[in-house]
């Protein structure tokens, strides 16, 4: 593979380095010729990001609504259910979440690069591989489910809120196995820059979610059970859709069919996967110690409560930069595996100050309303006080946050995700924890440390589902 270890030195390229050399020569051009050439270049790279970016911020924004709407109907059942599925769902389900999530961004690097590359057959077999991956590691993780109870009072819950969490966990281990097809049937077709079918069929599953949840509770009376059960058929649907799609005829270059070549590389593949998935799960933890931490602070409740606001509508924002973090990997990929480093750098370029202009504009929204910001969530006046006090933060995370996935998503598609790994590491539990512990216990700065001890953000880094948000 000749043009993808081309590829690969051209990766090593520092990016954004030397960004005269993407523009043309000014021989024979005077400056208005370039200023026009760049902003075409601009315009042409900017509709190939909003192809992914576009489907990508629907999607997620549809997965969430499941969980959200999954909730709705258990609150109203009860507190006891809605604490019950609220605490499978977040803790059980968003642990396992990030690490397959982040195993299966292994295809962003293997998938985009084999597509710029024109070797169109290995899309498939890299996604047949990372389908027997994530399986196999769905297997081993099974005794997370089957044992949440014990675990879960282990960390000090509830026992009758531990006990109804781990039933509720054992009937989302349907919901489970599907990760490790979907996680790869979305990263193969992004990789195509076939975001839309991803759209369709997220829209599709969430109507299919709306009307099941309906029937199942109301209906049929089936209890938080019934309530666990629609997120299992909702997420199968998403899996069978785009499956179909798949091998139907949606990407005649791009699967062949089941190949005995997909059991060959597995260890190098694995390799890379439990890096992606370190990478991912090493923030997405990082977050539940801030809480935890926050819940040991003077006033906790109030601060608990104020954080978790401000987590929220981070959240939400923050689904806009994973679509850029999804739409980068996928165009430097792409560059990198046509041999374009050039092409990967200007990508890279076009994606950051998309980014930064549309979280410019949350910032400002953030920084005028901080006053209303929380009275979606609360109307206690302690709480209120405390988020505003929040507000500045919130609104200088949000800003940040706006560059920082995008850089990840470079990451991704140049298969640097075990440095990722390490920076995260280090950034997050060797900086952070310490930090936030000296500052908000010696110091006593209160709730605000736990936003500037991250050294970036109050709020989780992908969901692609917004399990982490809910």
């Amino acid at each position: 593979m000749s043009s993808s270890s081309g590829a690969l030195e051209d990766a090593k390229v520092p990016l954004l380095d030397n960004f005269a050399s993407t523009v043309r020569s000014n021989d024979g051009q005077d400056v208005d010729d370039q200023e026009q050439y760049l902003a075409r270049r601009f315009w042409i790279e900017s509709k190939k990001l909003w192809h992914v970016v576009g489907p990508s911020i629907f999607n997620r924004i549809a997965s969430y609504s499941m969980v959200v709407i999954t909730q709705a109907f258990a609150g109203h059942l009860g507190d006891l259910e809605l604490a019950g599925i609220s605490i499978a769902i977040n803790v059980i389900i968003g642990f396992d979440f990030g690490l397959l999530l982040g195993m299966a961004s292994a295809l962003e690097t293997l998938c985009g690069q084999a597509f710029g590359a024109k070797k169109y057959y290995m899309l498939g077999v890299y996604m047949q591989r990372s389908w027997i991956v994530l399986f196999v590691c769905c297997v081993l993780l099974l005794p997370l489910y089957l044992c949440a109870s014990p675990f879960l009072k282990l960390l000090g819950q509830p026992p009758e809120v531990a006990e109804l969490s781990g039933l509720v966990a054992m009937w989302l281990i349907p919901l489970h196995f599907s990760f490790a097809f979907q996680f790869p049937l979305q990263r193969f077709l992004q990789s195509q820059m076939k975001a839309g079918v991803i759209a369709w069929v997220s829209l599709l599953a969430l109507v299919v979610h709306v009307i099941v949840s309906w029937l199942f509770v109301y209906k049929l009376k089936l209890g938080v059970v019934g309530t666990a059960a629609t997120l299992n058929f909702s997420w199968w649907v998403l899996v069978f859709g785009l499956l179909a799609y798949t091998i139907c005829g949606g990407c005649p270059l791009t699967w062949t069919g089941f190949s005995i070549e997909a059991f060959s590389g597995l260890w190098e593949f694995i390799k890379l996967s439990v890096a992606s998935g370190v990478m991912l799960c090493l923030e997405n933890w990082y977050y539940r110690v801030l809480v935890l931490m926050t819940g040991n602070l003077k006033n906790a409740e109030i601060a608990v409560d104020a954080l978790s606001i401000c987590m929220t509508i981070n959240g939400w924002e923050m689904m806009i930069p994973l679509a850029f973090l999804a739409a980068t990997g996928v165009r430097v990929s792409n560059e990198l595996g046509a041999g374009n480093g050039k092409g990967a750098k200007f990508a890279t370029l076009v994606s950051v100050v998309t980014s930064i202009v549309i979280g410019l504009f949350f910032w400002l929204l953030i920084m005028f309303f901080h006053n209303e910001v929380a009275l979606i969530f609360s109307s206690s006046k302690p709480v209120l006080e405390e988020v505003n006090k929040l507000s500045i933060l919130l609104a200088l995370t949000i800003l940040l946050n706006s560059v920082q996935p995008v850089l990840s998503g470079v990451a991704v598609g140049s298969g640097w995700q075990a440095y990722v790994a390490y920076i995260n590491l280090g950034c997050y539990y060797l900086v952070g924890v310490p930090l936030g512990f000296f500052m908000g216990w010696v110091l006593h700065q209160g709730v605000m440390v736990r936003g500037w001890s991250s050294g970036q953000a109050l709020g989780p880094q992908d969901s692609g589902l917004g399990f982490e948000y809910s």
